[in-house]
């Protein structure tokens, strides 16, 4: 695993996937099944993996983080480097900083809390600690409208304890945000992360400037989702597009299902790796679900080895 310190070209030198996390049966983590998908990740081109939603770690107990984390350190090459997820609440963020420091991780990333459950000095306040323990800046996940005050956001990345924000509040036009506007107003754009996809990440890098974007659906394709990453730092918006068409009905499905959950029994169903049951509070998908996400999934899978092949 990478350890160094990131940096800019860390950030857009692969796309940040964000895989599910495999379990077995009982709900314990299948280090053979995770292993797979990241070897097929690596392959494809994908050099960092954030472990967060699609992973469930929501959901993951506090006694399984350790094992979870050092698995996951020592999958991986010696360059690809990760962001684990701590959090959403204060309590558990606690409880996991002394394991994220002790296997150094070269960041984490802060899971957003309920909306309404945080002010944004309380926010603030929670990632100078975060910051503090770990001793590197951190990745703050913006995932509500007007979450942080960007006079705030300004504070934490000229203190150093904010490094970057993944930025993933929903709009019916991606074109058509001012908070987002006003964050890149306040720090570099190449701070923030275009964190919802495939969907509006062509807006966010010709619009707003952003270089570097999360992705779910890469679990699936990874050739395909490093293609669109290189077309969009290319300024090769045609290419872009026709790539980014090839995601949505994965994304139209993930969009209607559940983002998570969804990707969690593509990955199965595209035939990469086994992830078996996702934990409670989330479910499966039932057999009319997986059927609509198989043919999608599939689909997606062939077109990546098309482009493995181009």
């Amino acid at each position: 695993m990478k350890i160094d310190a990131v940096t800019f070209h860390d950030l857009a030198r692969s796309v940040i996937a964000v895989p599910p996390l495999a379990q077995t049966s009982m709900l314990t983590l299948a280090r053979s099944a995770n292993a797979a998908l990241i070897k097929y990740l690596e392959q494809g081109g994908v050099s960092t993996l954030m472990y967060g939603g699609n992973a469930n770690f929501y959901n993951l107990p506090i006694s399984a983080y350790a094992e979870t984390l050092g698995f996951l350190a020592e999958a991986v090459s010696p360059e690809t480097w990760i962001i684990p997820a701590v959090g959403p609440d204060f309590g558990r963020m606690v409880d996991q900083v002394s394991i994220v420091r002790d296997l150094k991780f070269p960041t984490a990333m802060a899971l957003p809390a309920y909306a309404g459950s945080y002010t944004s000095s309380g926010l603030a306040t929670s990632l100078r600690y975060l910051s503090d323990k770990i001793g590197a800046p951190v990745l703050m996940y913006a995932k509500h409208d007007r979450c942080i005050e960007p006079p705030d956001l300004r504070r934490l990345v000229d203190d150093g304890v904010v490094g970057w924000v993944k930025y993933a509040v929903v709009r019916r036009d991606p074109a058509d945000d001012d908070f987002l506007r006003a964050l890149i107003d306040v720090v570099d754009p190449r701070r923030i992360i275009s964190g919802i996809g495939e969907r509006p990440v062509i807006t966010h890098f010709e619009d707003f400037g952003l270089s570097s974007f999360t992705s779910g659906s890469v679990a699936v394709a990874p050739r395909l989702s490093s293609v669109l990453l290189t077309a969009l730092q290319a300024n090769d918006g045609a290419t872009a597009r026709a790539i980014r068409e090839l995601f949505m009905p994965l994304e139209d499905c993930r969009d209607a299902l559940g983002p998570a959950r969804t990707i969690h029994d593509a990955v199965t169903l595209a035939g990469v790796a086994d992830m078996g049951p996702i934990a409670p509070l989330q479910s499966n998908l039932n057999e009319a679900e997986r059927t609509q996400v198989t043919a999608a999934a599939r689909v997606l899978a062939n077109h990546d080895v098309a482009a493995m092949a181009a």
